[in-house]
């Protein structure tokens, strides 16, 4: 091996080079929202996302085709690419708020705020450069914190911009190049994909897979489009039917990517309707389900993985049981009106980190937000869904390790007990392997989340508690979105940056980021440890 190839150069040549793929992939989406701008005549938006679009393409372009290198990667290479390209998408998607709030008028911009109101248009927050990086790293790691305090009011072109992020982000920006540039070798392609995703081959090349996954992923989100705009029109007839058709686009686009933006001001609760809930339902739920598992029945016609598969089997159980317990808790402690109304809904959001929300979770009793925190945010959906949280697999895994280690004490200590999990057959040495990881990971997710509640603590506004910074961090870590209030344009600085961090830790699962800084301050050769 070429000691050279070791060096903190060679690696961050090969990153700016996949980088350059990924922020033309940014620039060409940069089209979608431009065209939607023009639609509604926000020719000031559409400046700004062509702006935007070109500053982003011919900045990859330069990177992806002037940089060489021929070296073979390693699978630290994939983490560190998948690390940095995630955040320089979010830095480039930025451009867009950004841009748009400083040369929109303040007469055009004011248009936007809906008859009725007198609040200042939400668009002039993204003048503050953090506010944007927030904004954009909210939006294509799924997350759905906002800082737009007013929806409505910063235009059509940026509401479908921000959910379009969202929708990227959900099958993810590195299996859309994959998908669509074909550039990477089979080597980086297989490391990347591994990086990103869940890693499982579906096809016989990854180019193949990541199709595939862009496919389903598509053709999930078209479908509940039409669903929603069905069901909308029939339990609002009176809703303007442009406004159902632009609120069900977007709806199914965050709903299937789990990320959760709204086109409304007070998320789906702005519909103000049970019905309308209840209609929500079943996006958020299909966009927490696993793609691999949709491949199997879609494709491969595997109809019995509806109640075999043990990802979408737990998830269902969890979704009923969880809402049934928060929904008791909410009535007895007596602060909401409608407690099963609000408890089956938010609980399912929570645990498909959707994050679309009908309550005010800052007048809730400590039990019930200690509940939803544990039982949902930190647990989350599938593994190879669009989902954030430590993911339900492994916590499965995990309470299956604790029984096993229980039942060896009664066991025979000559005798190999083969474990069975998941439809796989596990060898001891293979369980010990599994379960370590799987709990190594969720111990670093949990120090992540307590660090941020610790800093959530001390630097967020008055009249909240350390129970609504535990909320707000794990809505944060969890990519889920739901917010007590202590996420706004006035929060701190500090804690505005925590949160980026931990959304950026919490799409990728949080060790490309390490490796990253691991690279970043100590190089790349080994450590004695």
């Amino acid at each position: 091996m070429n000691l050279k190839y070791n060096t903190r150069f060679d690696t961050f040549k090969m990153m700016f080079k996949q980088i350059g793929g990924l922020l033309i992939i940014l620039g060409y989406t940069m089209v979608v929202p431009l065209l939607v701008s023009l639609l509604y005549s926000e020719f000031y938006s559409a400046a700004g996302f062509l702006i935007s679009g070109l500053i982003s393409y011919l900045i990859g372009f330069f990177l992806n085709k002037t940089i060489q290198i021929d070296r073979e990667p390693l699978n630290r290479h994939a983490l560190i690419i998948a690390a940095m390209g995630w955040l320089s998408i979010a830095i480039m998607g930025a451009l867009p708020f950004i841009i748009i709030a400083y040369i929109t008028p303040v007469e055009i911009a004011q248009q936007f705020v809906p008859s009725l109101t007198d609040y200042q248009s939400s668009i002039f927050y993204f003048k503050n450069p953090l506010h944007a990086l927030f904004e954009s790293m909210s939006g294509f790691t799924t997350t759905g914190l906002t800082m737009a305090v007013h929806e409505p009011s910063i235009g059509k072109g940026l509401l479908f911009y921000r959910s379009f992020a969202q929708w990227i982000g959900g099958a993810g920006v590195i299996v859309l190049a994959l998908a669509v540039l074909n550039q990477s070798s089979g080597k980086i392609a297989f490391l990347l994909y591994g990086a990103e995703s869940s890693g499982e081959r579906l096809r016989p090349t990854i180019i193949e897979t990541a199709r595939s996954i862009w496919k389903i992923y598509l053709g999930l989100t078209l479908f509940s489009f039409v669903y929603l705009v069905i069901g909308t029109y029939f339990i609002l007839p009176e809703y303007n039917l442009l406004d159902n058709i632009f609120d069900s686009i977007n709806h199914a686009m965050t709903g299937q990517s789990t990320g959760g933006f709204s086109t409304l001001d007070d998320s789906i609760a702005g519909y103000n309707s049970k019905a309308m809930e209840m209609l929500y339902l079943l996006p958020m739920v299909l966009g927490a389900l696993s793609l691999p598992f949709y491949f199997k029945v879609f494709y491969e016609k595997q109809f019995k993985q509806f109640y075999k598969n043990l990802q979408t089997r737990s998830i269902i159980i969890t979704c009923i049981l969880g809402g049934i317990i928060l929904s008791f808790m909410l009535l007895k402690s007596g602060v909401i009106s409608e407690p099963f109304r609000v408890g089956v809904f938010q609980f399912i959001s929570a645990l498909t980190t959707t994050g679309w929300q009908t309550s005010d979770v800052h007048i809730w009793d400590a039990a019930a937000v200690a509940f939803i925190v544990l039982g949902a945010m930190i647990v989350g959906g599938a593994a190879g869904a669009t989902v954030g949280g430590i993911k339900i697999i492994r916590i499965l895994l995990i309470f299956k390790g604790l029984f096993w280690h229980i039942n060896n004490y009664f066991s025979s200590e000559n005798s190999i007990k083969v474990v069975k999990f998941n439809e796989k057959r596990l060898l001891p040495d293979e369980m010990n392997r599994e379960l370590a990881v799987a709990a190594t990971f969720s111990f670093i997710y949990l120090i992540f989340v307590l660090t941020s509640t610790f800093i959530t603590y001390y630097c967020m506004g008055t009249g909240y508690s350390i129970t609504d910074a535990l909320f707000e961090s794990a809505s944060a870590q969890g990519t889920v979105g739901l917010s007590c209030g202590i996420t706004n344009p006035e929060m701190s600085p500090v804690l505005e940056t925590t949160y980026i961090i931990q959304m950026w830790a919490g799409r990728l699962e949080i060790i490309p980021i390490l490796i990253l800084f691991r690279t970043v301050f100590l190089g790349t050769k080994p450590k004695v440890v």
